[in-house]
């Protein structure tokens, strides 16, 4: 019987401009797992800070008795030029969602999955779970396991496809070659679906 295992790395840190006064930055959480518990095997998407603390919050109120593992400290002196700071960061995020993941109880939220392996705003997260949403969590999380931000409409999504600038995602992804063919796996199935 094979061991099951659940992968998660958090990576990639990449400054994104709000708008012209305010920056944030996000990583990649990139999934790799033989999980029963999972509904893809490998997904990655990019997440910010903020939606970390949004995660965190919900969890613990749907968890009451579990002591959830801290994440790293919002300090007033975090900056985004230093690497160190930045570092420091995401290994405290990565090491969050690997106890996370240890736990049963917390695997069996919905939030944490739609979290984890779609790009959905956590408004969106919180509408699919309580079922206000067209989709159910499976259907968002096959379709939309990429690093597409919305949830899209399937002839925008068309119409992008033939977007010369609709590249630009994967060409700049920062990956090395070997890690492509499984982090870009989520684009591929997209692009499959389109034809």
């Amino acid at each position: 019987h094979l061991q099951e295992f659940v992968t998660v790395l958090v990576r990639d840190p990449r400054t994104q401009k709000e708008d012209s006064w305010h920056s944030y930055i996000d990583y990649e959480i990139f999934i790799h797992t033989n999980s029963m518990c999972f509904t893809r095997k490998t997904s990655c998407v990019r997440r910010r800070f903020r939606e970390f603390v949004w995660l965190r919050q919900r969890l613990q109120s749907n968890a009451v008795l579990i002591q959830l593992p801290e994440l790293p400290s919002k300090t007033p002196f975090f900056n985004m030029n230093n690497p160190h700071h930045v570092d420091h960061r995401r290994r405290g995020l990565q090491d969050f969602l690997e106890k996370i993941l240890q736990n049963a109880l917390l695997l069996s939220d919905s939030r944490l999955h739609l979290f984890l392996q779609t790009q959905l705003s956590p408004e969106d997260m919180e509408a699919c779970v309580s079922g206000q949403t067209k989709y159910s969590v499976a259907d968002a999380i096959q379709k939309f396991a990429s690093l597409n931000r919305r949830f899209p409409i399937e002839d925008e999504e068309r119409k992008k496809g033939n977007d010369a600038d609709s590249d630009s995602e994967s060409s700049s992804s920062g990956l090395g070659p070997s890690d492509d063919s499984i982090s870009c796996g989520c684009k591929a199935s997209l692009a499959s679906e389109e034809s």
